[in-house]
């Protein structure tokens, strides 16, 4: 007997051979298996449902284009269709098009909404957190650069612009601060 997640594999294997071979029912298959799954890792890293929809779309378009490169071999189909999309969501992000229909006063609000979470992120901790403990003992740059990435959710280039500092730098202080805290936690 063949379990539940390796049957589905195959099916989105073949669905995407299909798909190669120019079945349209096949894309159909693959949009109700993995759609809504889809839909909620678009909308986890875009943050808009009108984004994470339209990267879905264009998710869709690229699997049905490029179908035919798809190997079984090199791994699963699940995993090459994720590929695609977080792919798509990248390029999104890039393009910094989640922005742009944001009038520029409500940009400003979620700016400072996330700089506001950012900062209260370690005193939102309590006092009995080992967590609080550990980021106290670091850098007081390379804490808040962690607390922006992981409270307020800046990207790499946000962060290095809000410190005034190179991107190198903030990517620096982010990975040796997270490794720091590793340490320390455990």
């Amino acid at each position: 007997m063949i379990a539940p997640a390796a049957a589905a594999s195959e099916d989105l294997a073949d669905a995407l051979q299909r798909c190669a071979a120019g079945d349209q029912h096949a894309l159909r298959q693959i949009l109700d298996a993995e759609g809504g799954r889809m839909l909620g890792v678009a909308h986890r890293m875009l943050q808009r449902r009108d984004l994470a929809e339209e990267a879905v779309q264009d998710c869709m378009v690229q699997i049905w284009r490029k179908a035919h490169q798809f190997r079984a071999g090199d791994g699963s189909a699940r995993g090459w269709i994720f590929a695609i999309l977080r792919n798509r969501c990248l390029n999104v992000l890039r393009d910094g098009r989640r922005l742009e229909s944001l009038a520029p006063a409500d940009l400003t609000a979620m700016q400072d909404a996330r700089l506001q979470a950012a900062g209260a992120g370690l005193d939102a901790l309590g006092d009995q957190v080992a967590l609080k403990d550990c980021l106290h003992g670091l850098e007081p740059a390379s804490r808040r650069a962690i607390l922006l990435a992981y409270v307020g959710g800046f990207t790499h280039g946000e962060i290095a612009a809000i410190q005034s500092v190179p991107l190198g730098t903030a990517k620096s202080w982010i990975r040796r601060g997270l490794d720091l805290l590793r340490r320390c936690l455990s």
